[in-house]
């Protein structure tokens, strides 16, 4: 695929919109990423963050994908939610921010719920690889799942919420993530659907589950506390600051690996 964007500009050259980006990875890699195509599923706390990432470093495609609207709650740690966009789709305003940032990405903006029923619409055409910040447990399977039936190259975001470390944020394989419970969860699902769990992922492993007590109380309480959009889910505590240092860390990820500077665990 030739970017609209190089094919008209003699990039690094003419416009100085990349031109920290091509000190460190030179003309070249400039149109390989210009070139890629990239499937972001979830649009908020961390998935906000890796698209950011992903739009500064000049991916010349990005499927932007997520079915809510932003709310209030949201502005606490996710990029796209401001009093002036509440009520927003994220999928639009998250579309409306790339191009801001680079005119010349073609962006394509998905505003569906992801699970089976929606696997071919989210995964759909050629994909270089898909970045899943889905923070719903059966969700993210059947994504994960679809992903790796299709041999789709992939990073998937583990837990953020409740973390405070940042220095402890990670990236390897699911198979040996620890400290991190959606991991666990994820983990032995894919397992039970005879899915490897060989794929690369962003985790802490900061010990949650002292703090999880303490923030959230009992699982009575927890319960009582129920967010229902679409799914059921817990209300959880965040950092603004984690939130998006796992969305930048799997950009950053992913820029890497367009690149083929391939992580050795992030065998396909």
């Amino acid at each position: 695929m030739t970017n609209p964007y190089f094919a008209a500009n003699n990039i690094g050259m003419t416009d100085h919109r990349f031109s920290r980006i091509e000190r460190m990875i030179g003309v070249d890699g400039l149109r390989r990423l210009a070139g890629s195509r990239v499937a972001v599923i979830g649009l908020g706390a961390v998935g906000s963050y890796a698209v950011e990432g992903l739009a500064r470093a000049g991916v010349g495609y990005l499927r932007l994908v997520d079915f809510d609207r932003i709310r209030p709650s949201n502005i606490n740690r996710q990029l796209y939610a401001l009093e002036s966009t509440v009520g927003e789709a994220k999928s639009a305003v998250a579309r409306r921010r790339v191009l801001d940032i680079n005119p010349a990405c073609v962006v394509e903006a998905v505003d569906c719920f992801v699970h089976a029923e929606t696997m071919d619409a989210a995964l759909a055409g050629p994909i270089d690889l898909m970045v899943d910040a889905i923070d719903s447990l059966a969700p993210k399977v059947e994504l994960l799942a679809a992903a790796r039936i299709r041999g789709l190259p992939l990073i998937s975001s583990m837990g953020a919420a409740l973390r405070t470390d940042p220095g402890l944020v990670r990236v390897g394989p699911l198979s040996e993530v620890h400290h991190c419970p959606l991991a666990a969860k994820v983990r032995k699902r894919l397992r039970l659907r005879g899915i490897d769990t060989e794929l690369l992922c962003v985790y802490s492993t900061e010990p949650v589950e002292w703090l999880r007590k303490e923030v959230i109380g009992t699982e009575e309480q927890a319960r009582d506390e129920l967010v229902v959009r679409g799914r059921a889910r817990r209300v959880l505590g965040s950092l603004p600051t984690l939130t998006g240092i796992f969305g930048l860390t799997a950009a950053n990820a992913a820029i890497k690996i367009l690149l083929n500077e391939y992580f050795p665990t992030n065998k396909q």
